[in-house]
This record gives structure tokens, C-alpha cells and sequence, in this order.
């Protein structure tokens, strides 16, 4: 006899969704601080900058949040906590200078960055609440004869 799937909960789909919504803001602040994080550190010899990058809502899920994972979900939700951690770590603790700090960053974030991969192949990408926005478009290229084809502005009557 055929063993039947059970049916995922809505709990479980929850969990799965926080958690890829987690990784996926943490991912994208490193992308979009990764060069002025390392300028402030450079500057102001403070770490506030790249540790604030790292911030992760993780903490506060529980073994009671994350039971609701197969197995194998969790292990993998592990590992990239675990590399997450590593460059955490890194960041509070390192006394390299500024040019090591960031050519250690490369290979820390390499890491996190297939953790990440392999967590999105897990448990799917994050949900948006609105959806993915599609605008399908062609464009345009006005007539070489109308006025302000060449220039991209309007043709101001002369004046007499």
C-alpha cells in the first residue's frame, strides 16, 4: 500500500516563509552595505555597521517554531545560520585592518551566499504579500521627423 503525503500545515508553509524572509533581507543588506560598510569600519573603527547588517530575527524563533521543519529543512536552516554566525563572529572579534577584514569578508560571504542558495532550493523563495509585480512593456523610438526625436525634449516654438 501506498504511503499518502501528509498534508502540509499552515504553520509549517509560516515558519518556511519568516524564515526565507529572514535570510532573504539579510542577503540583500549585505549587497546593498557591502562597500560602506567597510568605509565606516575604515573610518570610525566601529563595527556597528557591519553587525547591524547582520541583524536576524532567527533569534527569536523557538525548537517549538521550527519542529514544524522536516528534517532536512531544519539542517539546512542550520547551516546557514551557522555561516551567518562565522561572519558574525568575525565582525566582533577580528582586530585585521580594514583590507583584510574585507578580503575575509569575500570568502565568509561565499560561504553564506551557497548556505543561502541551498536554502532558497529548500524551502522555496520568500512570499510577497502582494506578489511579483509584471509589467510587460515595448519600447518605443519616436520618429527621427518628430519634433525633439533627436534631443528627447520638446521643440520650443521660435519666437518672432
Amino acid at each position: 500500500m501506498a504511503r499518502r503525503k501528509k498534508p502540509e500545515d499552515e504553520s509549517t508553509r509560516r515558519v518556511r516563509n519568516l524564515i526565507a524572509l529572514d535570510a532573504a533581507l539579510i542577503m540583500r543588506r549585505l549587497e546593498a552595505r557591502r562597500d560602506e560598510m567597510f568605509v565606516l569600519f575604515s573610518r570610525l573603527r566601529s563595527r556597528e555597521p557591519m553587525l547591524t547588517t547582520l541583524a536576524t530575527r532567527f533569534t527569536s524563533a523557538t525548537f517549538h517554531d521550527l519542529v514544524h521543519l522536516p528534517e532536512k529543512e531544519q539542517a539546512v536552516v542550520h547551516g546557514f545560520h551557522e555561516r551567518l554566525d562565522e561572519l558574525r563572529w568575525y565582525f566582533t572579534y577580528t582586530e585585521d585592518m580594514p583590507g583584510t577584514v574585507q578580503q575575509t569578508f569575500i570568502v565568509l560571504h561565499r560561504r553564506l551566499e551557497e548556505a543561502y542558495r541551498q536554502l532558497v532550493v529548500a524551502l522555496g523563495p520568500p512570499l510577497s504579500p502582494q506578489g511579483a509585480v509584471v509589467v510587460e512593456a515595448e519600447p518605443v523610438r519616436p520618429e527621427p521627423s518628430a519634433p525633439g526625436a533627436l534631443t528627447g525634449r520638446p521643440r520650443l516654438p521660435r519666437r518672432g
